[in-house]
């Protein structure tokens, strides 16, 4: 569970007695989210069995979020917070674009729910606002740098077709300026790390007796060598 993502809502300055106590059961409510999450699934997700785990009313936890996707957000954007600031400090630290893979995988590894929240199928009826995707703006940044840092460009060369294309299609990039040949990187490293991740915390290697680490590995050494 994502009980290191689920202390977000503590105040890092001073606050009121009151503000204290609101933090901490948001926190409450958020860890027993996690583990309903982690039983039967986020589309599971129910106040009104958070309340009775927590001896309240439902009502009184609606004090706290406005309903079930309220909660959800707030999951998302812990999940996000926390991959963000995990990659960041691997970066920080002198990772490269192979540090950064282990880093992301490390990360899903360590909570699968939480992955699952964010890259897995999207929960019925639930649709994030806009503003989840600026922390996850940040993911993407930290892994372009890394890929700009790998790629050259020789002046006057021609970018290969899907490079290009995305060149004219670079709004999920933001306002980051990596080239053409990063922005193609980038975008195989996001589609080929998450596609073995989720393939193996989905389970689907049980039984074909190898070892997901060393695929994982594999994948990585064919996009930068």
């Amino acid at each position: 569970m994502a009980k290191s993502d689920a202390g977000s809502d503590v105040t890092s300055g001073p606050a009121t007695p009151r503000e204290r106590y609101r933090a901490q059961v948001r926190t409450e409510i958020k860890e027993h989210a996690w583990e309903q999450i982690a039983t039967a699934g986020a589309s599971a997700l129910s106040l009104n069995a958070i309340a009775k785990r927590m001896g309240v009313s439902g009502p009184a936890l609606y004090r706290y979020f406005a309903g079930r996707d309220e909660l959800i957000t707030e999951l998302i954007r812990d999940g996000y917070r926390s991959l963000a600031d995990t990659l960041r400090t691997a970066a920080v630290d002198g990772a490269d674009l192979s540090g950064l893979a282990h880093a992301l995988r490390g990360w899903a590894l360590e909570d699968p729910h939480r992955y699952f929240l964010l890259y897995g199928t999207p929960v019925p009826g639930y649709h994030a606002p806009d503003d989840t995707t600026a922390i996850s703006s940040e993911i993407m940044a930290t892994l372009l740098t890394a890929c700009a840092a790998l790629t050259t460009e020789v002046q006057g060369a021609p970018a290969v077709p899907f490079a290009a294309h995305l060149e004219a299609h670079r709004d999920w990039a933001g306002d980051h300026p990596a080239p053409p040949a990063a922005l193609h990187l980038a975008m195989s490293f996001w589609t080929r790390m998450h596609g073995v991740l989720s393939l193996e915390l989905g389970g689907h290697f049980t039984g074909m007796r190898f070892d997901p680490a060393q695929l994982f590995a594999a994948e990585l050494d064919d996009l930068v060598m």
